[in-house]
């Protein structure tokens, strides 16, 4: 099949898809294309997400508006159904793969799911398919690794056999449906013609711009983009930290900086978690890891924000100090294990590391989420008895927490407030020993 006729088949929706990989990105695209009208199948090799799946049942806890209803809509259309055999993509014109690319221990990146998922696909793809990459890679990897895997294990050749390009995601838990309809999104093609397919596809879900470009183009701008934002969270929590050497507010410091034009200070807070940006600067930096150029902003960017959750153990550790007590020993109520408000993923999260931490000085850690499925419970049961709270994550939940309820449960009035849900004006009067982050405090 030529690029053409594939571009005419798109257009009249009988080209048949599929996605590779039914997670947080996997599957909303899945159900979308589905929802337009295309006949979509899910690969997936987790048996019980299948199920899940089949039945119209979304594997994704947390609040994701809109996205259990279209699941068991495209599914009861017949529309979209999932299987773990790679053998059913025989007759796929599309495929879009969407798994996991993290980072390991040195920060190099790891590719086995991508590398399976090629490996498996080459076999089985159709003559004249085209592949997507949706995984956010490093830069160079569509050259070195993707399409390399793809031509070995297909014993075919781009642009006659198959045709490849990227689209890389930019979704978040909570939003994944309204990010996918509304965010702009950059379409690589291994060459021009297949990038404008690539957009044509896309323009069935996608109601933003839609920029074609060459595919290491759209590997930078992803991951230079997530890297943008690690280094500006790490410039607020830097100055967040000066602020509270300097006796200073980092919230009204920040309030009046962004007053001035250009200027958009981000957030401070305990730590940056979730799949994308602790691992997509790293992903940027490894474009180059074989170039003699001594990388220096991200790097330290990354360790900042890594250190914040340890910050909030030593800011619990002077409020512990204060009201007469050790961490050792005390138990202590952690207010959230997801990495992200409203939402059940917890990869990354920095509430892990503080708890990590926690444990490693001899304290025992009460954990509540009402996300995710190990740490939910009745909060006010939980907190009875505990020396200290820690709130970590903002979730709604927890936005409407009676601090004097808090307080009378509390063994101590100990509360460290890692995501700026109070102010000191709100808790003094309720008489907590009160710590959170960019606030100096002047014994």
């Amino acid at each position: 099949m030529s690029l053409r006729d594939l571009q005419a088949k798109i257009g009249r929706k009988e080209a048949r898809l599929a996605v590779i990989g039914l997670g947080y990105v996997g599957l909303p695209v899945a159900c979308m294309f589905a929802q337009a009208g295309f006949d979509v199948l899910g690969v997936e090799l987790r048996t019980g997400c299948v199920q899940k799946v089949n039945s119209g049942s979304s594997p994704i806890e947390g609040n994701e508006p809109g996205l259990d209803e279209l699941l068991q809509e495209v599914v009861a259309a017949r529309k979209l159904r999932a299987t773990p055999d790679y053998q059913a993509l025989r007759d796929r014109d599309v495929i879009l793969i969407c798994v996991e690319t993290p980072v390991d221990e040195n920060n190099i990146p790891r590719y086995e799911a991508l590398r399976s998922a090629l490996s498996s696909l080459g076999p089985v793809l159709k003559p004249g398919a085209l592949v997507i990459i949706e995984s956010t890679v490093a830069p160079r990897t569509m050259d070195e690794v993707v399409l390399p895997l793809l031509e070995s294990s297909r014993v075919g050749k781009l642009n006659h056999d198959f045709y490849l390009g990227n689209c890389p995601e930019r979704v978040m838990p909570g939003k994944l449906l309204k990010n996918l309809r509304t965010v702009n999104r950059v379409v690589g093609g291994m060459t021009p013609e297949t990038a404008q397919v690539i957009v044509d596809l896309y323009r069935h879900i996608v109601q933003a711009d839609l920029d074609p470009t060459d595919c290491i183009t759209a590997e930078l701008v992803k991951t230079v983009e997530n890297t943008y934002r690690d280094v500006q969270i790490a410039f607020a929590n830097e100055v967040a930290l000066i602020c509270e050497a300097a006796g200073g507010d980092v919230w009204k410091v920040r309030e009046l900086v962004n007053k001035s034009p250009g200027r958009q200070m981000h957030l401070p807070g305990a730590g940056v978690g979730g799949h994308c940006i602790p691992k997509d600067p790293w992903l940027l930096a490894y474009g180059a890891h074989d170039k003699d150029l001594a990388l220096r902003l991200i790097p330290a960017a990354r360790v900042i924000n890594d250190q914040m959750p340890l910050h909030i153990v030593d800011l619990l550790q002077d409020a512990l100090q204060e009201a007469g007590r050790s961490i050792a020993g005390a138990r202590i109520l952690v207010l959230g294990y997801a990495y992200l408000e409203d939402s059940d993923d917890t990869r990354n999260s920095p509430s892990a590391i503080l708890v990590q931490r926690l444990r490693e000085l001899g304290a025992q850690v009460v954990i509540h989420d009402p996300y995710v499925k190990e740490y939910q419970g009745n909060l006010q049961e939980m907190v009875t008895g505990c020396d200290a709270a820690v709130l970590m994550v903002r979730h709604q939940e927890y936005l409407s927490l009676s601090l004097s309820t808090l307080k009378s449960r509390l063994r101590l009035p100990v509360l460290v407030d890692g995501r700026h849900v109070w102010d000191p004006e709100q808790v003094s009067p309720v008489g907590f020993i009160f710590r959170s982050v960019g606030r100096g405090y002047r014994k």
